[in-house]
Order: C-alpha cells, then structure tokens, then sequence
C-alpha cells in the first residue's frame, strides 16, 4: 500500500528530500509522473492506467504535504521502511488503505519507474 501525509502535518519538509521517487510534494505544489523518475511521454502505468508522465496533474493537497499514490513504493526496492514515515517528527506519514498494494506489485512499481 501507498503512505499518506496526514493533516496533523506540520510543513517541515522532512520527508520531502527522503523520497527516492520524488512521490512527496508540497501543498499546492502540481506534479508529474516524470518528476524523479524514468518516465517520459505517454505511459501504461503498472495499474493499467494511461498518462502522459510529462503531464502536469493537479495538487492532491493545498495544505500539506502529500504522496502521489500511483508514484509511492513505500521505499520497497530502496530501503528496508518508508524513509518519509522514519523521518516525519509528528509520526504523521502512515499507510494509505485507500490504496493497499503487496510488496510484489511496489517493488513491480519501482522497477517501472527506475528500470536498470
């Protein structure tokens, strides 16, 4: 499953640079299924899902920070745990069960998004 931020965020930005898909954005800040990854162009997403990666998508919060859920691996094929969960200081990066997915689909995920 994917990790969200939630509103007890308090902005510090600490998970931000912790990202190794750069799945974490400021509020209000847009995003692209390009941003830190390989993708480029029109892309079938490992869900079935069509995108342009280059495509600028719509905030998914104006207020705190927030994870792309079709970018977020929970660190699976980077790290041993979510780094934005091991770094937040209010424990507010918890899992997402909106979008519960195995470890062999993240790992599926990351290696779409960072082919070797």
């Amino acid at each position: 499953m994917a990790i969200i931020i939630t509103d007890e965020c308090i902005n510090c930005g600490a998970c931000e640079p912790e990202c190794p898909n750069t799945a974490i954005y400021e509020g209000a800040d847009e995003w692209r299924y390009s941003d830190g990854t390989s993708l480029e162009g029109s892309v079938v997403l490992p869900n079935g899902k069509e995108v342009d990666a280059n495509e600028v998508q719509v905030p998914i919060s104006d207020e705190v920070y927030y994870i792309s859920p079709d970018k977020c691996t929970e660190c699976v094929g980077f790290h041993e745990e979510p780094q934005c969960a091991a770094v937040c200081p209010v424990d507010c990066c918890v899992p997402d069960d909106d979008h519960v997915e195995t470890e062999e689909v993240l790992l599926a995920k990351q290696k779409f998004m960072h082919p070797e």
